[in-house]
């Protein structure tokens, strides 16, 4: 059987890679395994939002995303008159110093995971393709893993086990977890196809108010395909193939003048909402679809899926590295209610679209999400208008003593916490290993020279910050209980 792992992954999609990557960073022993014989090829998710741009930035592939993929086009609806009406597909913003990314990145996912491959090839890893789970067993010290390999059955033994396998996981029906949600009586193709004769300057729209006839043909950024999504009904057979999707492009657009050359990938799927009842068994885990199921409105399954592996990596990580084991049931208190929400406006989301209204504003970015009420998160009094424990920690243009700029993000990144000091008197500094301090002032290491970092924190002169490994601030506190801010990240930490 070999030497135990610190943890087995199953699943190597988007939520299954982000905790490889995240795992690789920390030096921690681990699999990750994938059923498929090959990578999946096709664009089932393709936004990124701006929370998880800077998760990206801080894994080390976000220039890379944004190289490989695009902004998203205008929203071109098409009439029956032939004249057709353009719209801003997503409510963006301008950048600014605390939020440096307010605009939905493009990526087909089947691009987004090989840049996430590449990333862990990097960091000396790689995905395990033909490696299928076929059940398990846990006890106290650990869980024994069976799985189909190309060179017939093996067993692993792993101190934790991760399910990322999908909305159909085998991990989560195996622990027996309650999957309870809805089918939301809506039925669509997705295909990625080869296209002639529409431009790619726009998302095409048509029959937006005929919930039977409607069909939507987007550009797939960094690709030469369109992705093709369209209603289809609740029973029967749906002919996926080059002839039948172009028989429906014709049908639905009343055009002669498009050509359906290829479909690279084709789906017929019932949409689901639904969230699991538990994240956790013993020593085995839930993280993304398997864990939750989203309606692909506004954009939120892939980043969800990631972000809870995100969450989970720098907590396994600590636990393995001896923090205390409870550490790692903030995982599912943190993630789970992130996970309803997102449910909730994903449905909504999906019936405002029935009506025809495909707007997505700053709710669908996921940059004010975070986690006050959290057990990690040490409460504060109340701090009307500034920072507040649990939320996202914002950016901030700073200049280091030697007066070179540098960001705030570039102080964060990395597997660390951050202790962050404004204008505060000349004590001692705390030294523990994993904790960066750093002091924000005229007598600091760092210089808020523009005056970003007082105005997005609202600090006191003397007041201290906490930032969690993935950005999220732990707590706040004046200079003279900079030592419980030592104790928290003590209780977190090995």
């Amino acid at each position: 059987m070999g030497s135990t792992l610190d943890v087995v992954i199953c699943g190597a999609g988007a939520a299954g890679l982000t905790l490889a990557i995240e795992l690789a960073r920390r030096g921690v022993t681990f699999r990750l395994l994938e059923q498929r014989d090959h990578p999946f090829h096709g664009s089932r998710g393709k936004g990124i939002q701006p929370r998880s741009q800077e998760m990206f930035e801080d894994m080390g592939v976000l220039n890379r995303l944004f190289a490989t993929g695009g902004a998203y086009p205008l929203s071109r609806t098409h009439h029956a008159d032939g004249s057709s009406t353009d719209s801003a597909t997503l409510e963006g913003a301008p950048a600014t110093p605390t939020e440096p990314y307010r605009q939905s990145l493009m990526v087909p996912q089947f691009l987004t995971e090989g840049v996430m491959r590449d990333r862990l090839a990097e960091l000396g890893h790689a995905v395990e393709f033909g490696h299928a789970l076929i059940g398990f067993d846990q006890d106290d010290d650990g869980v024994c893993v069976r799985i189909a390999t190309p060179t017939g059955e093996q067993q692993l033994q792993t101190r934790y086990l991760v399910g990322a396998d999908g909305g159909r996981s085998l991990v989560r029906q195996t622990l027996q977890i309650p999957f309870p949600g809805q089918t939301l009586g809506v039925r669509a193709v997705v295909a990625d196809i080869v296209l002639r004769g529409l431009p790619r300057d726009a998302w095409h729209n048509f029959n937006e108010s005929d919930m039977t006839r409607r069909m939507s043909l987007c550009p797939l950024m960094g690709t030469a395909l369109f992705q093709l999504q369209a209603p289809v009904p609740l029973e029967g057979e749906v002919d996926l193939s080059v002839e039948g999707l172009a028989a429906m492009v014709h049908e639905r657009t009343g055009r002669d003048d498009l050509t359906l050359e290829s479909v690279s990938w084709a789906s017929a799927y019932q949409m689901n909402a639904r969230l699991a009842d538990r994240y956790r068994v013993g020593r085995v885990f839930l993280a993304g679809d398997a864990a939750h199921t989203h309606p692909p409105t506004g954009g939120q399954g892939l980043n969800t899926s990631a972000q809870d592996a995100y969450n989970l990596g720098w907590k396994l990580a600590s636990v393995l590295q001896g923090a205390p084991d409870v550490l790692l049931d903030t995982y599912e208190e943190e993630r789970r209610p992130i996970a309803a929400a997102m449910l909730g406006l994903a449905t909504t989301l999906l019936e405002h679209a029935q009506r025809g209204d495909n707007r997505r504003g700053r709710e669908v970015q996921q940059l004010d999400l975070g986690y006050r009420a959290s057990s990690l998160t040490l409460p504060s009094e109340p701090r009307g208008g500034r920072i507040v424990p649990g939320d996202r920690a914002p950016d901030a243009p700073l200049q280091g003593a030697g007066g070179q700029p540098i960001r705030l993000f570039e102080v964060l990144r990395g597997t660390h916490w951050t202790l962050l000091g404004h204008a505060p008197e000349r004590t001692a500094a705390p030294s523990r290993a994993g904790l960066h301090v750093h002091r924000i002032g005229p007598e600091g290491d760092l210089c808020d020279i523009e005056g970003h970092f007082a105005q997005a924190y609202g600090l006191e002169p003397g007041e201290w910050v906490l930032v969690r490994p993935d950005g999220y601030v732990a707590a706040v506190e004046e200079g003279r209980r900079i030592a419980d801010l030592v104790s928290h990240h003590a209780a977190c930490s090995p």
